[in-house]
């Protein structure tokens, strides 16, 4: 089903944060209908760095391509500001579709960008971020392709001139609206009751965020479209493994960690190892 489609169900849309092939997979099988790339989360896993405009649209394309290779459901992706001006922002469209990407996330902030839940953010005007959404809806070569328009405004210039940033976003051609990190539960209301019914509404829900916290029922009954949980599967992972390296160095064992990690057949079934080797084999491999 198409993210489009998925977007117009009765359901709000849940698409879960991964950082790679694996992530993706693991999401999928879970049941995940869409799932989103977190710029972050390639930031993290990658380069072990924060979100501050350190990952480059190569690397993010290349994380698209390995993802699209391996899962087939529709995928979200974070393009931050485009990587440029208007015409950067037309090359990532087309190099970030080709790889597989289903829709593109673009913000209003300066470069470097960083995440939009730490302080200290900038803006580029409202009128050259509605060029940089007329010039990705120009670029792409599918109207299935979506682009999704944020702004960082709150934190910025203010929770009135965001929902303006919003109002002129939406002129511009924006499939999905993305107002970043309301500060409360009245702000999440507000924005619902100026915008939705206009357009999808997207909402990012990030542990320890400067957004409260919202459960998918709940955000559905004020009207969001899509929630994105873009980070919480990095900072479990980043948990456990923080758990199993100290287990393992002292202990010197993996013993008391078993019941907590895939054995070598487990994480096989879990990447189709036994799948791809009768495939193999049907080629004479």
């Amino acid at each position: 089903m198409t993210l489009k489609a998925l977007l117009s169900g009765p359901d709000i849309l849940l698409a879960p944060g991964v950082c790679d092939a694996l992530t993706a997979l693991i999401a999928e099988q879970a049941g995940a209908k869409a799932a989103y790339l977190s710029g972050a989360g390639i930031a993290y896993t990658r380069f072990g760095r924060p979100d501050i405009g350190l990952v480059s649209m190569a690397e993010v394309a290349d994380t698209i391509a390995l993802i699209r290779d391996r899962v087939s459901m529709p995928l979200i992706v974070d393009a931050d500001n485009g990587f440029g001006n208007a015409l950067n922002v037309q090359r990532t469209m087309r190099v970030f579709e080709r790889a597989g990407a289903n829709a593109l996330q673009l913000e209003d902030q300066t470069m470097p960008k960083r995440c939009g839940h730490l302080d200290g953010k900038t803006l580029i005007s409202d009128t050259e971020m509605a060029g940089k959404i007329r010039a990705a809806v120009d670029a792409r070569t599918s109207e299935a392709t979506l682009v999704i328009a944020r702004t960082d405004a709150i934190a910025v210039e203010g929770f009135e001139a965001a929902c303006d940033r919003a109002a002129l976003y939406i002129e511009a051609g924006a499939d999905i609206l993305f107002i970043e990190a309301p500060q409360t539960r009245a702000q999440l209301e507000a924005i619902a009751a100026r915008f939705a019914g206009r357009i999808p509404l997207m909402a990012n829900m990030v542990e320890g965020g400067k957004t409260p916290i919202h459960g998918t029922a709940d955000l559905q009954s004020l009207g969001f479209s899509l929630v994105i949980f873009p980070g919480g599967v990095v900072r479990a992972l980043a948990k456990t493994a923080g758990d199993y390296y100290r287990g393992l160095i002292s202990t010197g064992s993996n013993e008391g960690f078993k019941d907590r990690m895939f054995d070598f057949s487990g994480l096989n079934d879990v990447i189709g190892t036994g799948d791809m080797l009768k495939k193999g084999n049907s080629y004479g491999n």
